[in-house]
C-alpha cells in the first residue's frame, strides 16, 4: 500500500512556520514539512506526534515534494527577498504543471507580482498570501490575505478558510477559546481572495502600515497620561484596560494594558520603565509610505509614525540633545479624568483618519494596478486575527457595506458624526501637549490631515505660483476650467509685475 500523501506542506519551520502547520494539522490537514537544517524538522515532528491531521517530516526537496497531493500546494515561510527566491528555485525543478507555490512571509508586493508573472510563464500557479497576527494568530488562527491566480485559490481555499481566525457573524467580535488540537468551530472566517498577483501582499503591507500608526498613537496617549498627568504605569495600564472595553476595543489597547501593569521579573519595577526606548523596524511601514509618496497619496500619519521610530533610534543624539535644547516651562493644571476622557478621544479621531489614509491608499493602488479590491470584506477580514483587530473595524465593513465606493471613510455618514463629536477633545489634547513640550506626531499629522481635508481652499496656490516663478511649471486659473494651463511671464525677482 502506498504511502498517504500529504494536503499540502510547508517549507520553513521557524516559529511562524511551525505554528502554521500545527494551525492546518489542527484541522484535519495532513500537512508535510521542510526544513533546510534537518535536525529542526526532527525535533518539530517528534514534539508533535499527535495532531488530527498529521505531520510528516521529509528531509530532502524532491521527498516533500512528491509527498504532496496533486496539484501541490506549497506554503513557503522564510526571510522575504532572496531567501524565498531561492526556495522557489530549489522547488521548481520537481513541480508539474499547475502545481501551486504558495510565500507567506511579509513580501514586497511588487517581488510577489514578478515571481507570479515568472511562474506563470513555466506554468506553475504562485498565491502571495498576507499573514497576520504573529505567533499566536498562526498558531490559532490569522487573518489571511491571499492574492493571486483566482483558480489557484479556489484549490487552497478550504484550508485558508479553516485556518483563519473567526469572529461572530452578527457582532463582527472574535471568537477565542482555540488550543492545541481543539479548533475554534463556527463563525466568519478572516480570509476572503484579495485580488491577482500581488494584491494580497499589498492589502497586507497596509495593514501593516495602519498597525505602525496604531501602535505610535497608542504610545502618545501613554506619553502625555505620564509627562502631562504625571500617571505611574500601572494607573495608565487601568485606564487602557477600561478603554478596551469601549470603543478602542482591539488587541493592541488590550496588550497595551497588560504591558503597563507588567513588573519586570528582575527589579520589580514597572516593565516598561525597564525597556530602552529604541524602536525597531522591519520595513514594511516604510513601504506603505515610500508607496504612498510614489502614487502621491496623503498618508502623514504613517509616515509620522515611521520617522518617531526612525527619532527614537537616535538615542544618543537625543540624550545628548536634552542637556542642549529647551521646552517650555508649562505644566498642566486642568481636571486630570477630564484630560483623559480626552486623550481617549484624541487616540480614537487620529485612529479614524489614520486608517482613512490607509484605505485611500488601497483605493489608488488598484487603479495603478488594475484590481478591484473589496474594501468592505478587507475590512471584515482584519476583524479577526490580525494585530490590528478591533471593534472599530466593523464600522468600517458597514460604512463600505453602505457605499462601496466610498471615497474616503471621513465621509461616511458615521465616521463623520464620531469626529464632530469628539473634535474638540481632539484639538485640545494636540493643543495641551504642544504647550507643555510632549510631541505627538501622529496625533498632531492625523489632525492636518483633517483639516487639510475639509478644506475647499489651502495655499497650494502660492506654492503652484512659486513653482511656475522658478520653474515655468504652469498654473491652473480660478476663473478657467479644469485642466487649462498658463504660464505668467515672471519679471526679476524683487520686481513684481503690475496690471496695467
Amino acid at each position: 500500500m502506498s504511502e498517504q500523501l500529504s494536503d499540502i506542506g510547508l517549507v520553513g519551520l521557524a516559529v511562524m512556520g511551525q505554528n502554521l502547520a500545527l494551525n492546518v494539522a489542527d484541522h484535519g490537514f495532513r500537512i508535510s514539512v521542510y526544513n533546510r537544517t534537518a535536525a529542526t524538522m526532527e525535533k518539530f515532528v517528534a514534539e508533535n506526534p499527535n495532531t488530527p491531521g498529521g505531520l510528516v517530516g521529509q528531509t530532502t526537496i524532491e521527498a516533500f515534494v512528491a509527498s504532496l497531493k496533486t496539484p501541490r500546494k506549497m506554503i513557503i515561510l522564510v526571510k522575504a527577498g532572496a531567501p524565498t527566491d531561492a526556495v522557489i528555485e530549489g522547488l521548481l525543478p520537481h513541480l508539474d504543471q499547475g502545481d501551486i507555490v504558495i510565500d507567506g512571509g511579509n513580501a514586497l508586493w511588487t517581488d510577489t507580482i514578478r515571481r507570479e508573472k515568472d511562474l506563470a510563464a513555466k506554468g506553475f500557479r504562485f498565491i502571495g498570501s498576507g499573514v497576520s497576527g504573529g505567533e499566536e494568530g498562526a498558531r490559532f488562527g490569522p487573518s489571511l490575505m491571499p492574492g493571486g491566480d483566482p483558480a489557484a485559490y479556489k484549490e487552497i481555499e478550504p484550508i485558508w478558510t479553516a485556518i483563519a481566525a473567526k469572529v461572530d457573524a452578527v457582532t463582527g467580535k472574535p471568537i477565542d477559546g482555540a488550543s492545541p488540537g481543539k479548533p475554534v468551530v463556527g463563525g466568519v472566517s478572516c480570509s476572503t481572495y484579495i485580488g491577482p498577483n500581488g494584491a494580497g501582499h499589498y492589502v497586507k503591507m497596509v495593514h501593516n502600515g495602519i498597525e505602525y500608526g496604531d501602535m505610535q498613537m497608542i504610545c502618545e496617549a501613554y506619553s502625555i497620561m505620564k509627562n502631562l498627568l504625571g500617571m505611574a504605569p500601572g494607573e495608565i495600564g487601568d485606564v487602557f484596560a477600561e478603554w478596551n472595553t469601549g470603543l478602542l476595543d482591539s488587541f493592541l489597547v488590550e496588550i497595551t494594558a497588560d504591558i503597563l501593569r507588567q513588573k519586570d521579573p528582575v527589579t520589580g519595577a514597572p516593565f516598561v520603565d525597564i525597556v530602552l526606548d529604541t524602536a525597531g523596524q522591519k520595513g514594511t511601514g516604510k513601504w506603505t509610505s515610500v508607496n504612498a509618496l510614489d502614487m502621491g497619496v496623503p498618508a502623514p500619519t504613517v509616515a509620522e509614525a515611521v520617522f518617531a521610530r526612525c527619532l527614537s533610534a537616535v538615542k544618543d543624539e537625543r540624550v545628548y540633545a536634552s542637556t542642549k535644547l529647551v521646552g517650555p516651562s508649562q505644566t498642566f493644571t486642568g481636571d486630570k479624568k477630564a484630560m483623559i476622557a480626552a486623550i481617549h478621544d484624541a487616540l480614537y479621531c487620529s485612529k479614524i483618519c489614520s486608517y482613512a489614509q490607509g484605505f485611500q491608499l488601497m483605493r489608488e493602488a488598484q487603479k495603478e494596478y488594475k484590481w478591484t479590491l473589496n474594501f468592505g470584506e478587507i475590512a471584515q477580514i482584519w476583524r479577526g486575527g490580525c494585530i490590528i483587530r478591533a471593534r472599530f473595524l466593523q464600522k468600517i465593513t458597514e460604512a463600505f457595506g453602505r457605499d462601496g465606493k466610498l471615497a474616503n471613510l471621513l465621509l461616511d455618514e458615521f465616521f463623520n458624526s464620531e469626529i464632530q463629536r469628539t473634535q474638540g477633545n481632539w484639538r485640545k489634547v494636540i493643543a495641551e501637549a504642544t504647550l507643555c513640550g510632549i510631541p505627538v506626531p501622529t496625533f498632531s499629522s492625523a489632525l492636518s490631515y483633517y483639516d487639510g481635508y475639509r478644506s475647499a481652499s489651502l495655499p497650494a496656490n502660492l506654492l503652484q505660483a512659486q513653482r511656475d516663478f522658478f520653474g515655468a511649471h504652469t498654473y491652473e486659473r480660478t476663473d478657467q476650467p479644469r485642466g487649462k494651463f498658463f504660464h505668467l511671464d515672471w519679471p526679476e525677482p524683487g520686481r513684481p509685475q503690475i496690471a496695467s
